[in-house]
């Protein structure tokens, strides 16, 4: 079985697959402290909780907090006996193009969105991620990933208001009935809940202008199923694009080493 783990800022997620199909996935907190030695333990007991035989062969990581990786490896050469293959590295390829400028370090996370999202619905897409940050980024007609947009996250935006104002409180995100707010909780919910959809149709249709063709958009991330209730700019959620994307990777590098 392939382990397919995506650290991100906020959670690490880790995806059993079976070759055929997920078997199963977890999450939990990224904390560059946790050893080799607490993540097998906790994966243990999932497994063995959920009747999965725990027999790992090989191991795909993609990471934006450099500092966990080592731990990962550690985690796979001593438990699964196996090298991990780490998205991003030079001798791990990808199988699409990747267009930016001279010298700029792609986030592993959206290379490997890049190349999920042209597997399932071709090329001239938009991903929006919402994550800790919001992405937008664009895979061109050959599956090319060609650059994008960073914005804050959500809940980013909502810490740095409540952190900034005293006076006002930190709230959850959820879509209000109303735009007009009549208490200050209604009116942070729908500035959020609001500002991130008009935010989201803006770059969007800038992102297609510029790009001069229609543009079919793909949103993931935990987030992107509630902001597609208040837009119909996203044609499809794919909340497990990611890890797709980095099954294709394993497969293709595999491949290429039979």
């Amino acid at each position: 079985m392939l382990l397919a783990i995506d650290v991100g800022n906020t959670n690490t997620v880790f995806a059993l697959h079976d070759g055929s199909d997920v078997v199963g996935e977890w999450r939990c907190r990224t904390e560059h402290k946790r050893t080799a030695d607490e993540y097998f333990v906790w994966l243990q007991q999932l497994m063995q909780f959920n009747g999965i035989d725990m027999r790992v062969e090989a191991v795909v990581i993609s990471s934006v907090v450099p500092q966990i990786v080592f731990n990962l490896r550690v985690l796979s050469d001593r438990y699964f006996n196996c090298r991990p293959m780490v998205v991003g590295k030079p001798e791990v390829e990808l199988g699409v193009p990747v267009r930016v400028d001279a010298d700029t370090r792609v986030g592993a996370d959206r290379l490997v969105n890049t190349v999920g999202a042209f597997d399932r619905y071709g090329g001239n897409l938009i991903v929006v991620d919402f994550g800790t940050a919001t992405t937008f980024d664009v895979v061109g007609a050959d599956g090319a990933y060609e650059g994008g947009v960073i914005a804050p996250g959500v809940n980013l935006s909502l810490k740095a208001l409540s952190d900034a104002a005293a006076a006002l409180p930190f709230i959850d995100v959820t879509k209000p009935e109303r735009v007009i707010g009549t208490n200050t909780r209604a009116c942070m919910e729908s500035g959020i809940f609001w500002g991130y959809v008009s935010m989201i149709e803006g770059i969007c249709a800038r992102i297609a202008e510029e790009h001069e063709s229609p543009m079919q958009v793909i949103g993931t991330g935990g987030l992107s199923t509630l902001f597609a209730q208040g837009t119909d700019v996203i044609d499809v959620i794919d909340t497990k694009l990611t890890i797709h994307g980095l099954v294709l990777i394993d497969r293709l590098n595999r491949k290429g080493t039979a």
